[in-house]
């Protein structure tokens, strides 16, 4: 997901969407998974060097990712579509001041408690760890490399890092991740429905569309197996005053004052599928050295003085 907070930081965006063949471009994209700049440039009936320069917009935008890859016959420009979705704050309800801003970013197999159960795995960027569907491996040591870990229901919990300056309280806790289901092989339509809890109170729940494997994700290693998760999809949960979003959509009235968090508090965050949910469809969870985002959990808290 590309986050856009306000109208001039989306300016790239909204110059690189203000023509039709550049939209025409992110269809065809969509329509075939991956294509290079030869084939692009033919479907669309306009030279290589013509189309140089869009596809340059849509990339310093974000939109859209160009890789190198080589091969037999040479070098080739392979592009992808780079986002799933594109949110646009259009009205700031609150100006965040900067100073009050803890970033923070929680390594995927860091987490603090873990009840998982088969089909589960869990590896590292270079093997996996142990062997797969054997939930007693979630304790290995190695777990704190992982790179990714999957399973058809339960949960892992987080404890949040909390290093904000003294005497200060919440006013708003934001974390984004890479997720997806998790299907036996991978099947890209496999509802399961993900729920977030914190502290103990569940404050949201997403129903993930799929386990996807249709292309190997942009960071996910040559090693990886092919017909094994690839990729999943870059959610953002933010809890404030006014209640739970995610994506920028309120989830639940759930708020961050009825947890009256400070610089004392433990901050416990929860990703489950439920045994009794209605698509038990398992989660995935991608660190920065697999699927399409390099990034672990990232948490950023906006803070105020007591």
């Amino acid at each position: 997901m590309l986050h856009i907070k306000n109208l001039d930081e989306g300016l790239n965006v909204f110059k690189a969407l203000g023509s039709e063949l550049r939209i025409n471009i992110v269809k065809l994209l969509l329509e075939n998974k991956e294509m290079n700049m030869n084939e692009l440039a033919s479907s669309l009936g306009i030279t290589n060097g013509a189309l140089t320069s869009h596809m340059k917009k849509l990339e310093e935008s974000g939109i859209v990712k160009i890789l190198t890859e080589h091969g037999g016959h040479g070098n080739q420009k392979m592009c992808r579509v780079n986002v799933d979705k594109i949110l646009v704050e259009v009205e700031a309800e609150e100006i965040e001041d900067e100073r009050n801003i803890y970033n923070t970013e929680v390594p995927v197999g860091h987490y603090s408690n873990y009840e998982v159960y088969p089909t589960c795995g869990i590896s590292t960027n270079k093997a996996l760890i142990g062997e797969v569907d054997d939930s007693r491996y979630f304790a290995h040591p190695d777990r704190m490399n992982a790179g990714i870990f999957w399973f058809t229901k339960g949960y892992v919990e987080y404890i949040i890092p909390n290093l904000l300056p003294n005497s200060t309280k919440i006013e708003q806790l934001t974390l984004s991740m890479e997720i997806s289901s998790e299907a036996p092989g991978v099947n890209s339509d496999w509802p399961s429905d993900i729920s977030f809890i914190l502290n103990d109170v569940k404050i949201g729940t997403w129903t993930s569309p799929g386990d996807f494997g249709d292309v190997r994700g942009i960071f996910t290693p040559d090693w990886w197996f092919p017909n094994w998760n690839q990729y999943g999809l870059l959610k953002m949960i933010s809890i404030n005053k006014k209640g739970t979003f995610l994506d920028g959509l309120k989830i639940s009235d759930v708020n961050i004052k009825q947890f009256a968090l400070d610089y004392r508090s433990t901050i416990r965050f929860k990703l489950q599928v439920p045994e009794d949910a209605r698509n038990v469809g398992g989660l995935t969870i991608f660190g920065s050295s697999f699927g399409n985002y390099s990034q672990d959990i990232k948490v950023r808290i906006s803070y105020s003085p007591m």
